[in-house]
C-alpha cells in the first residue's frame, strides 16, 4: 500500500468509520477515570470513597467474558456489529445524561451504579469496535486501519481527559457530562449512517436475539435479587446459582440456545471458585508461616500484587475448566482455533511483554515530573494538553505512514525500539533535572494558556516551558502511539474473522496485563532504586519483548503472509 493510497484511505468510507469508532471507543474512558475523580473531588467526597469508586472501571479488564455472547447473537435491523454498536452507544449516551443530573456527594450510590454502567457499556462497545476494525479492513489495509483507529482513540482521550477539564472549569462537571452524552448520541447516529454494514457467511442466530435478551434479563434480575438478599462473601455464588435456576426453569422453554447461557454461567462460577481458592490459599499459607498483615487488604504493595497474581492464576484455569465442562462452545471453539496456529504460546507472551517498558515509564510519570523533578502543575498541564496533543497528531500521521510501508515484523521491531528509547528522556530529566536544555514560551497569548489551566494548577507558574520536558512528553506521545498501532495490527492478524470479537477481546486483555499490574510494584522500585535507576529498569523491561520478537521473526512473517 503506497503513501498516496494511505492518504486516500481517509476519504474511504470504511477507514472513515474506523477513525470515527476509534474516537467513540476512547471518549468514555476518562469519564470513569480521571474526569470522574476530578468531579468527585470537586464535589467534596473523601479520598477513601474516591478510591473505592475507581473500581468501577473493572469491566474493561473482564470484557472478554461476555465477548463470545456478543459474537454469537445479532441485534435486529443493523446487523451483527452495527447493531451492538448502536445499542452500546445509545446506552452510554443515556447513562452520561443521567449522571449529569446527579450530585455525587448527595447521590453517591446511584452515581456509582451509573458509572459502572458507563464502564460496562464502554467495554462492550470496545469489543465491537475492535471486531469491526478486524472485519471491515482488507488484509493489505491492516496497518493503516490500526494506525487510524489508534489516532481516533487518542484524540478522544484528549477530548474527555483534556478538553473536558477545560469545559468543566467554565460550566461545571454536570453540564460537561451532559454535553458529552449529547455528543455520544450524535456519534451513535453517525455510526449508523457512516459505517458500512458487513455481510457474514452465517446469520449468527439473528432471529434468536429477542429470546436471548429476554432470558438474560430474567437471569440478571434473579442474580441481582439473590446477591442483594445475601450481601456477604457468598453473594456471587448465590447470584450465579439463582441465574442457573432461572435458565433451567424458564430459559429452556423460552430460548432454544439456553445451553450457551449455562456455559457462560459455568465459566463465571469457575472464575469465582478459582478466585476464592487462590485468595484463601494464600491467607492460609500466611497464617501457617506466621506472617503478619498477609491479607488482600495489606498496605504492602508486594503482598497485594502477590494476591492479585495468585487469584488470577487460579481463576483463569478454573474458568476455562468450567466452560469446557459445560461445553461452552462460544468460548472453547475460538480458543481451539487460536491454539492450532504455530507458536501460539510464544505470540501470547510477546503480547504481554510488548508494552511493558512503556507501562513502567508511564505509570508514575506525573508523580515523577511533579515530585521527582519539581515542575509546577501548570507547566505539566500545558505540556500534556498542548504539546502532547500536537505530538499525538504527529504520531498518528507518522505511525500510519510507516505502517503502510513496513512489514508487520519490521513495524513491531522499529516501533518497539522507539517506544523504549523514548524513556531516555525521563532518565535525562531524573539525572540532570529541569533547565538542563533551557526553556521557552509557547507563541500563544496568556489568555489562551489560562483556558487549559485551573486556578490552582496555574498558581506559581511564570508561563515558561522546559525544553527537555517538552521533548520527553513529545517522544512518549509519538512513539507510544506508534507502538500501539503496531501491536493492534499484530492482534488483528491473529484474529479469525468469524470469531473476531472473542479473539480480540482475549488477546487485548493480555496486552493490558503489563499496564494494569506494573503499577503496584513501581512505587516500591522507585523507593528502593531512585528515579534514575527506575527509568533504566523501564528501558531494560522492554528488551525481552524485542529479543522474543527477533526469535519470532519467521513466524510473524508467515502469520502476515497467511492472513494477507
Amino acid at each position: 500500500m503506497s503513501w498516496s493510497r494511505y492518504f486516500a484511505a481517509f476519504g474511504n468510507r470504511r477507514m472513515a468509520a474506523i477513525l470515527l469508532l476509534g474516537f467513540t471507543s476512547g471518549l468514555p474512558l476518562a469519564l470513569t477515570g480521571q474526569a470522574m475523580q476530578s468531579w468527585l473531588t470537586s464535589d467534596g467526597l473523601d479520598l477513601k470513597t474516591i478510591g473505592l469508586l475507581a473500581l468501577v472501571g473493572m469491566p474493561y479488564t473482564y470484557k472478554f467474558l461476555w465477548a463470545p455472547l456478543m459474537d454469537r447473537y445479532e441485534p435486529p435491523l443493523f446487523g451483527r456489529r452495527k447493531g451492538w454498536l448502536l445499542l452500546t452507544q445509545a446506552a452510554l449516551a443515556i447513562l452520561l445524561l443521567a449522571m449529569a443530573t446527579l450530585q455525587p456527594a448527595l447521590h453517591t450510590g446511584l452515581f456509582a451504579l451509573f458509572a459502572v454502567g458507563v464502564a460496562f457499556f464502554s467495554a462492550s462497545q470496545d469489543v465491537m469496535v475492535d471486531a469491526y476494525r478486524v472485519d471491515v479492513s482488507h488484509d493489505e489495509e491492516r496497518g493503516a486501519a490500526a494506525a487510524i483507529g489508534v489516532f481516533g482513540y487518542r484524540l478522544a482521550m484528549l477530548t474527555s481527559g483534556g478538553v473536558a477539564f477545560v469545559t468543566a472549569e467554565v460550566i461545571g462537571w454536570g453540564r460537561t457530562y451532559a454535553a458529552l452524552g449529547v455528543l455520544m448520541a450524535g456519534l451513535a447516529v453517525t455510526t449508523v449512517l457512516l459505517a458500512p454494514r458487513l455481510a457474514y457467511r452465517d446469520n449468527h442466530s439473528a432471529g434468536q436475539f429477542g429470546r436471548f435478551a429476554g432470558t438474560l434479563l430474567l437471569m440478571a434480575a434473579a442474580a441481582v435479587l439473590a446477591a442483594w438478599l445475601r450481601q456477604d462473601v457468598w453473594a456471587p455464588l448465590t447470584a450465579i446459582a439463582a441465574a442457573l435456576a432461572v435458565n433451567a426453569l424458564l430459559g429452556r422453554r423460552l430460548f432454544s440456545e439456553w445451553q450457551h447461557l449455562n456455559g457462560f454461567l459455568a465459566m463465571l462460577l469457575g472464575a469465582w471458585l478459582g478466585f476464592m481458592l487462590g485468595q484463601h490459599g494464600l491467607i492460609t499459607l500466611g497464617a501457617l508461616a506466621g506472617w503478619a498483615d498477609f491479607t488482600p487488604d495489606s498496605k504492602n504493595n508486594w503482598i497485594g500484587l502477590a494476591f492479585v497474581l495468585v487469584e488470577i492464576g487460579a481463576a483463569v484455569p478454573l474458568a476455562l475448566y468450567g466452560a469446557r465442562l459445560a461445553r461452552f462452545a462460544l468460548l472453547i471453539t475460538p480458543m481451539q482455533q487460536y491454539f492450532r496456529r504455530e507458536h501460539a504460546w510464544a505470540f501470547l507472551l510477546l503480547i504481554v511483554l510488548y508494552k511493558l517498558g512503556d507501562a513502567f515509564a508511564g505509570v508514575l510519570s506525573v508523580a515523577f515530573l511533579q515530585k521527582g523533578v519539581g515542575f509546577s502543575l501548570g507547566e505539566i498541564g500545558v505540556v500534556n494538553k498542548i504539546v502532547g496533543m500536537i505530538a499525538t497528531i504527529a504520531g498518528g500521521i507518522i505511525g500510519g505512514l510507516l505502517m503502510v510501508r513496513l512489514k508487520l515484523f519490521r513495524a513491531l521491531l522499529v516501533f518497539g525500539v522507539l517506544q523504549n528509547i523514548s524513556n531516555i528522556g525521563y532518565w535525562l530529566l531524573a539525572v540532570y533535572g529541569k533547565g538542563w536544555l533551557g526553556s521557552f514560551h509557547l507563541p500563544l497569548p496568556p489568555e489562551v494558556l489560562k483556558i487549559f489551566l485551573s486556578g490552582k494548577t496555574g498558581a506559581g507558574w511564570d508561563g515558561s516551558l522546559d525544553v527537555l520536558l517538552a521533548v520527553s512528553i513529545s517522544l512518549e506521545n509519538i512513539t507510544g502511539g506508534m507502538g500501539t498501532a503496531a501491536l493492534v495490527a499484530f492482534l488483528m492478524a491473529l484474529c479469525n474473522r468469524e470469531a473476531s470479537a472473542t479473539h480480540y477481546a482475549l488477546l487485548s486483555a493480555l496486552a493490558a496485563v503489563g499496564r494494569v499490574y506494573v503499577g503496584p510494584t513501581s512505587g516500591y522500585l522507585v523507593a528502593s532504586l531512585g528515579w534514575p535507576s527506575f527509568f533504566v529498569l523501564s528501558i531494560l523491561a522492554g528488551l525481552p519483548a524485542l529479543l522474543l520478537l527477533w526469535r519470532l521473526r519467521g513466524p510473524v512473517a508467515r502469520l502476515e503472509a497467511a492472513s494477507g
